[in-house]
């Protein structure tokens, strides 16, 4: 899972977002030849989105949407993104089991093809840490072809399953090195154009393996590889962060500062963890990562753009007492100071089993093409919305 990060710090002054978004259908017309034509069709009916953003909470099932409402707001039912107005249920399992893991499970909404646990990117005739399969194109992919500005953002080693699962193609995901030089050889477009995440040492480590590095990349393909964002001039356009760390909050409003101006729309991925091995850690995240969403959407034009929040894969965290006004993760501190790495962790109104789980994720939308996003469906039907959001076929 690597390192998590919770930001401690936000804009201050928001207020939980309310918005409501048409209920028109997407037409379902190829925009390519024009992807900033305007809104309205000849007819008068909804055209396709411009911009969309989607936010991925790793391992952040229906169970640990409730339970950060609860530990940030008191209450259930209280997340930002909970009072979305499009709701739908994911299944997430790949070809061959039942519970996914973030590489399958990202694959599948970036691709609209399940695949194999470890697997990035291919199809299912991959065989992880053997074999390549068939690359699948990704969304983000065909956002490069059409000239749109993308971005991935990760509180995470940029190069680990799910940022990978937007840009590379590997049988492994394992190979961070050997993903994260994909970045510098799209197959589409001119790659991804902002790219902030974690993981500086483990890749660094794998390139090295690779007899190439940050540097030498950097200077074969004149794009210099920062540290930190506070490194990146406002000059730089395309920025590539590696860090140790990743501040996801600003990491997002700087990408938007870039990301905004495309004359064609853009599509950003955020991947923000709430893997809850740690109930506190994850479910902090999880509710930072609801403060940032909230932001984001009151900076965006709903009417062009579409926002999408959803998990990857599910996890084994269940709510199974206390009473409002009492501290829900009663007890945690007292399992935090044995240092027990009990796979069981029982609090006094949480319990935690420490391993992904197969139940559906939740998905929640709003703005342009939302209305798609409802009852339950597969994983791969993520990846149809927001093709048809755009107004695009597949290839």
């Amino acid at each position: 899972m690597g390192s998590r990060v919770v930001t401690k710090t936000f804009r201050t002054g928001l207020a939980a977002v309310l918005a409501a978004t048409s209920s028109a259908p997407v037409l379902a017309q190829d925009t390519s030849a024009n992807p900033a034509s305007a809104l309205e069709t000849e007819a008068g009916h909804p055209g396709p989105a411009r911009n969309i953003i989607l936010f991925v909470a790793d391992a952040a099932g229906v169970s640990v949407l409730h339970a950060a409402s609860i530990l940030a707001h008191g209450e259930p039912l209280s997340l930002n993104i909970q009072r979305w107005p499009h709701l739908g249920l994911s299944e997430t399992s790949p070809v061959d089991e039942f519970v996914s893991d973030s590489a399958n499970g990202m694959s599948a909404i970036m691709t609209g093809v399940k695949t194999r646990n470890g697997v990035i990117s291919q199809g299912p005739d991959a065989v992880r840490g053997e074999r390549d399969g068939a690359p699948t194109k990704t969304l983000l992919e065909y956002a490069e072809e059409r000239g749109l500005l993308t971005g991935v953002i990760s509180s995470q080693s940029i190069a680990d399953a799910t940022p990978a699962a937007t840009y590379a193609h590997a049988n492994d995901r394992g190979k961070q090195g050997e993903i994260f030089t994909q970045l510098f050889n799209p197959r589409f477009g001119d790659g991804v154009d902002v790219v902030f995440g974690a993981g500086r040492q483990r890749i660094g480590e794998q390139l090295g393996a690779l007899e190439t590095g940050f540097e030498q990349l950097a200077q074969e393909h004149g794009r210099p590889i920062y540290t930190s964002l506070e490194a990146v001039p406002e000059t730089n356009r395309h920025p590539i962060v590696v860090a140790e760390t990743m501040d996801v909050a600003r990491a997002t409003m700087d990408a938007l500062d870039i990301l905004q101006s495309s004359p064609r729309g853009y599509f950003l991925v955020v991947e923000w963890d709430a893997h809850t091995d740690d109930p506190q850690e994850g479910l902090q995240n999880m509710a930072d990562f609801d403060r940032l969403i909230a932001e984001v959407q009151a900076r965006v034009d709903l009417d062009d753009t579409l926002l999408l929040f959803t998990a990857d894969h599910s996890f084994g965290l269940q709510v199974d007492g206390g009473s409002r006004g009492e501290e829900l993760l009663a007890g945690y501190d007292a399992w935090k100071t044995t240092g027990s790495d009990e796979v069981i962790v029982r609090l006094d109104h949480v319990l935690i089993n420490d391993t992904h789980s197969a139940e559906e994720v939740p998905v929640l939308a709003i703005g342009r093409g939302g209305e798609r996003v409802s009852g339950y469906f597969p994983n791969t039907h993520l990846f149809d919305v927001i093709l048809d959001a755009w107004g695009w076929r597949h290839d």
